[in-house]
């Protein structure tokens, strides 16, 4: 009777030892798992046609942040009307040290015209202009020093985008709120590079998520 109990006993032990065993591989795996990838939707228009409202995104959270790479960022503390949480994607168009402006219909990056193929030639040649916001008048030429200096709240004066941060843009310039309007994105700030799953979009949107950074 007496080994029968220590024999069920050991049992149950080895059983609540196994779950331990279970429970702790599981949760070493979503750690793991939560610490390189998170999911999000997008929310707006400011980078149509690449992603759609509602587009679902996989965000990969430890991979490089290079030029074209498409990022979601917590944008409060960085444009100033961003509540706590409020979560943008945009394009990374100028990486730390860069030269960024835009003149006669051209974007210009360290004085090279920017390959913008991801985006129509209307969003380029008119959609890229700074629309003041004071009179809704379109300014045609414009680059990090003219913004710096009679808008932005934070980044006053800057004249290449400074180390550990980055200028962004929405692919659909004509209505995205992005550095244009409130300056730079503290490296800190980003959650992660997006990529888009393979059965998203078009071919041609998957590219120009996926595979443009460089």
């Amino acid at each position: 009777m007496e080994n029968s109990t220590k024999k069920k006993k050991n049992n149950f032990l080895r059983e609540c030892l196994s779950w331990l065993i279970y429970l702790v591989v599981l949760g070493g795996i979503y750690l793991t798992i939560a610490h390189f990838f998170t999911m999000a939707t997008v929310d707006g228009h400011s980078m149509d046609p690449n992603l759609y409202n509602g587009e679902k995104m996989l965000v990969l959270k430890q991979a490089d942040i290079k030029r074209n790479s498409v990022i979601i960022f917590d944008a409060h503390g960085e444009d100033p009307r961003a509540s706590v949480n409020e979560y943008y994607v945009k394009r990374v168009i100028g990486l730390p040290g860069d030269t960024v402006s835009y003149k006669d219909g051209k974007l210009y990056v360290n004085n090279k015209v920017a390959d913008q193929s991801f985006i129509s030639k209307k969003e380029l040649s008119i959609g890229t202009r700074y629309i003041d916001t004071d009179n809704g008048t379109q300014i045609k030429n414009w680059s990090i020093s003219s913004l710096s200096r009679t808008k932005w709240v934070y980044n006053q004066n800057s004249k290449v985008v400074p180390k550990g941060e980055y200028f962004v843009l929405g692919d659909n310039r004509s209505v995205s709120n992005d550095s244009r309007y409130w300056g730079f994105v503290k490296k800190s700030k980003v959650l992660g590079v997006a990529k888009l799953f393979p059965w998203s979009g078009t071919a041609k949107h998957r590219h120009n998520v996926n595979d443009l950074a460089k």
